[in-house]
């Protein structure tokens, strides 16, 4: 089972990604997560994508297609895996599929998560990210027991350049330029489905478990 999540930043496609791989056991594999790895551990790579992230912009090609094409022919992948973040343009999806291709197979599930920005900017400005740990709350929906501590490892919660509103509009704005074309690429390839992102979480998944089956 090959899924790629689609939605703009902030629709909880991320979340949805997670509770799949859980479900059916193949790997969840998010470029956010490896960016914001690197990042933490100050490399090199990881310094280049936080100039684009903190400004809201995509993370260019070349520091993404390698890596995950690398990740997808790992062993822990051959029952499926979900990507998370990618691709996030056309040319990424056409070198991922060539990828696929070149390894005899294909995806089988595009699943857009879809939410309206409004509905967008209000979620991603109350959360918080923990500066030790990495763990994510939000202040409405999923709020800390002490105010901007973490509960895992106690270290401060912060609200993230990338998600102050002024940021998060600009990310919404470049999705629509640039991501939003990927529906209808995968909608051509008779691979897209899309569900409802403002109902409730558990909604959501049991809308994708419809989809792809028990």
């Amino acid at each position: 089972m090959k899924i790629i999540m689609l939605g703009a930043p902030g629709a909880g496609k991320g979340t949805q990604a997670k509770k799949i791989a859980e479900k059916y056991s193949v790997p969840h594999i998010s470029t956010g997560d490896i960016f914001r790895s690197n990042i933490k551990n100050g490399t090199e790579l990881g310094m280049k994508a936080k100039a684009f992230m903190d400004q809201g912009l995509l993370v260019p090609d070349e520091l993404t297609c390698d890596l995950v094409v690398d990740r997808i022919g790992q062993d822990d992948c051959k029952n499926g895996y979900i990507l998370d973040g990618f691709p996030r343009t056309i040319p990424q999806a056409e070198a991922l599929n060539t990828a696929l291709k070149s390894m005899g197979t294909s995806i089988d599930y595009a699943i857009d998560v879809e939410v309206q920005d409004s509905h967008i900017v209000n979620r991603m400005s109350g959360r918080r990210a923990c500066t030790g740990c990495g763990a994510t709350y939000h202040v409405k929906y999923n709020a800390p027991k002490a105010e901007n501590i973490c509960d895992a490892c106690g270290e401060a919660l912060v609200l993230r350049d990338d998600d102050k509103p002024e940021t998060v509009q600009k990310r919404l704005t470049v999705y629509h330029d640039q991501t939003q074309p990927l529906i209808d690429y995968y909608k051509k390839a008779g691979v897209l489905r899309t569900v409802d992102g403002t109902l409730d979480m558990e909604d959501v998944f049991s809308a994708i478990i419809a989809i792809l089956g028990e």
